[in-house]
């Protein structure tokens, strides 16, 4: 038997496994193009989507604020930021009529190393930086409700600005269809009332299960997403900016323009370039979620135990690789693992609904239906109640990683990143 290596990233590092590529497929897109040059961003600049170019949205002596991720987004946003302000500066803005804020959510504080790496220590040093707390009611205003009598509360920094411009990144997101856009100011800059309303919608408490129509890719139809849209609706972005980005983080391709259709464009070409059709499941799947920041913490790392989830038979194995420098995400998110199973978890959260509590009941679930390993940096106390089994680095190249050199299976190098769908 000839074997194949691949190696798999774990947080900053990566883990070589050999397998048998006559039994084993490797799930992943295709190639990706190279990184877009300043002078290719600027000429995607230059033709925005159903919206002037920038210049012409924003006048010398108007305040501009710039949304961007939080540390769990990798999206080439220091570079596009980077020439953001140097074009508004060469058009009459003054640096200090710019600032820029973190879409943080319900996500910890950007630390001052993080702002350095996200917005580039030029940028970092240069242009004032916000926080958002979506606790602190003194940051939030009310700004209506949506059709569903979800209360619109936003960081009031959104109101206080002549121009608001959203830079972020396109990727699926489990529930909400897609990352970028809308999401980079609800849940992004919302407060944890309106975080915990739009959210809820992805569960149906009559049936105890995701609702129909909320799923990974998906925005017609999807609750969630509407939510979101209605929420944002008030604030009316002046110009947005999405980025596709490859492994290292860097953008291959970028729409800009209108918040709405800019986004859909950049939606419908990743979904175009990352989803991956299989026509069968198998018995074991390997799966790292692409190593930081995809794997920062167990809630970012749970988006590939979903991937993983499309690509195993029941009952089958799936090997999750996923360091957690940062933890489980939330220091409460173990406590929804004290429910003897994931219908007792799900009455719980119908009960009384928080965020963090979707991610645990979704989590829970792949639990009874696949035996999950995980190879993580968590305590081992951690991963038993969430019934995961606990295994190190050196048992996985040493004795796990057989299961598939005897088994048929699927290894998933970036599972953050890929949607699967069965098509059989």
């Amino acid at each position: 038997m000839s074997l194949s290596s691949i190696d798999l990233k774990y947080g900053r590092t990566s883990i070589p496994i050999e397998y048998d590529p006559e039994r084993v497929e490797i799930l992943t897109t295709a190639a990706e193009p190279p990184p877009l040059t300043d002078a290719e961003i600027n000429a995607k600049l230059d033709a925005p989507i159903d919206a002037p170019v920038i210049e012409d949205i924003v006048a010398p002596g108007e305040t501009v604020l710039i949304v961007v991720p939080d540390a769990t987004r990798r999206t080439a946003a220091g570079q596009i930021v980077n020439l953001l302000v140097r074009r508004l500066i060469a058009n009459g803005s003054a640096p200090h009529e710019i600032n820029i804020i973190f879409a943080t959510g319900i996500h910890r504080r950007v630390t001052d190393a993080e702002k350095e790496s996200i917005l580039t220590p030029f940028i970092a040093q240069r242009i004032k930086t916000l926080d958002h707390d979506p606790r602190d009611l003194a940051q939030i205003v009310r700004l209506g409700e949506t059709s569903g009598g979800i209360p619109i509360e936003l960081n009031r920094a959104v109101t206080m600005y002549d121009r608001v411009i959203l830079v972020g990144g396109v990727n699926f997101h489990y529930f909400a269809g897609f990352t970028g856009g809308r999401k980079l100011i609800c849940p992004g800059l919302a407060s944890t009332r309106t975080v915990s309303g739009t959210h809820k919608l992805a569960f149906d408490c009559t049936t105890l299960d995701r609702r129909d129509g909320v799923d990974t890719g998906v925005l017609d139809g999807n609750a969630v997403h509407e939510a979101f849209m209605e929420a944002v609706a008030p604030v009316a972005p002046a110009f947005a900016i999405n980025t596709i980005t490859n492994e290292a983080g860097e953008a291959t391709d970028l729409f800009c323009g209108d918040w709405v259709t800019s986004h859909r464009a950049a939606c419908d070409a990743y979904a175009a370039g990352h989803t991956v059709h299989i026509g069968e499941r198998r018995d074991v799947v390997i799966a790292s979620c692409g190593g930081y920041p995809h794997d920062i913490n167990l809630i970012q790392a749970h988006k590939t135990l979903e991937a993983a989830s499309h690509a195993c038979n029941e009952g089958g194995t799936i090997i999750l690789i996923a360091e957690c420098p940062d933890g489980l995400g939330r220091e409460d998110f173990l406590d929804w693992f004290s429910a003897p199973n994931s219908r007792d978890l799900a009455a719980r959260l119908c009960n009384k609904y928080q965020v963090n509590g979707q991610t645990a009941w979704s989590l829970l679930q792949k639990a009874e239906r696949f035996d999950i390993k995980i190879v993580t940096s968590l305590d081992e106390a951690q991963t038993e109640k969430m019934r995961l089994t606990n295994i190190s680095v050196s048992s996985l190249i040493t004795h796990h990683s057989s299961l598939i050199t005897s088994s048929s299976g699927f290894i998933i190098p970036n599972g953050a990143k890929i949607k699967i769908i069965d098509s059989f």
